[in-house]
């Protein structure tokens, strides 16, 4: 059985959803804009509302990888749940970007306050976090792997 992670706001059960989007204030960014980098503070998140958002790594003496596009009701940002609350990626505006952002240090409280949030957002986090350390795994592969190498057992 094949089961698939919905890695938009749809995969918090609708009760949480509400709830998160009654703390959430609409934000745009412009197209090129750097909208965070790896190893800044992670205070706030987003949901886009419409627009592209791409995902990099940052690469020593190379341009930073790009690891996934985001869309319309994608979470970007995921470090902020997670201490020492600093980006692991960057990320950047690829088109006009309309979003919903969320204060992080409010949504913690909340998820600490009323456990069975806190339950519903680190599940819904954890699932999106697994699909794209898969992603970017393919993705990095795609990109530094030799050129005919195999990740099976060799013969």
């Amino acid at each position: 059985m094949t089961t698939t992670t919905d890695t938009t706001l749809h995969g918090l059960p609708h009760e949480h959803r509400e709830r998160l989007m009654a703390g959430a204030c609409r934000v745009n960014f412009a197209e090129g804009t750097r909208i965070f980098d790896e190893g800044q503070p992670a205070d706030r998140f987003w949901i886009v509302r419409s627009g592209c958002v791409i995902l990099d790594v940052r690469v020593p003496g190379r341009r930073p990888a790009e690891i996934a596009s985001l869309g319309a009701g994608s979470l970007v940002g995921w470090s902020w749940l997670f201490p020492p609350f600093v980006w692991q990626l960057g990320a950047e505006a690829m088109t006009l970007v309309r979003t919903y952002e969320f204060d992080a240090a409010h949504v913690r409280r909340m998820c600490g306050a009323d456990p069975v949030f806190g339950q519903a957002v680190a599940l819904w986090i954890g699932g999106i976090l697994a699909h794209r350390l898969h992603e970017a795994r393919t993705r990095l592969l795609d990109l530094f792997a030799p050129h005919g190498s195999s990740e099976g057992p060799m013969p």
